[in-house]
């Protein structure tokens, strides 16, 4: 059986954080499925089109990684893709907190996809795409903190 992931996210934009787990599980799973996930009462700062051509073209050299979009529950989106794995990202105590619930709910109600957590390396812990729309919006140098493709 294929080990497939399921990175999900908003990706509002993709930064180096992102960057860095994506990167580190590719010898973990034989496909890692980025999927950028919709929700209508979410405001986003770029539109779902440009998020996915930024992640688009930061893996466009790895035959591994696939881009998707989906709406609804991360686990339905999962079953329906046939994924056995979930990969998260963790920065700090607090992320770890959040996602050991979600990953907890997500197991009593799909018990055969199993989370994967990896620690983001610590030279990207502190970035988060919401620094980034902040650094963004008030117009920072928002470069160091986002792969290529975001760059303007």
């Amino acid at each position: 059986m294929a080990r497939i992931a399921l990175f999900p996210g908003s990706f509002d934009p993709i930064t180096l954080g992102h960057v860095d787990i994506i990167t580190r599980a590719l010898p973990l799973f034989d496909e890692i499925r980025i999927a950028v996930g919709t929700n209508s009462a979410k405001n986003y700062l770029f539109s779902l089109e440009q998020r996915i051509a930024w992640i688009t073209e930061t893996f466009a050299d790895e035959d591994k990684v696939k881009v998707v979009t989906y709406d609804g529950l991360t686990v339905d989106f999962a079953l329906q893709e046939g994924v056995n794995f979930l990969l998260r990202g963790l920065r700090n105590p607090a992320d770890f907190e959040f996602e050991k619930a979600i990953a907890q709910a997500n197991r009593e109600m799909t018990p055969e996809l199993e989370t994967v957590f990896l620690l983001t390396s610590a030279r990207f812990a502190y970035i988060s795409s919401s620094i980034v729309r902040e650094v963004f919006n008030y117009g920072g140098d928002f470069t160091k903190f986002v792969p290529d493709a975001v760059k303007p």
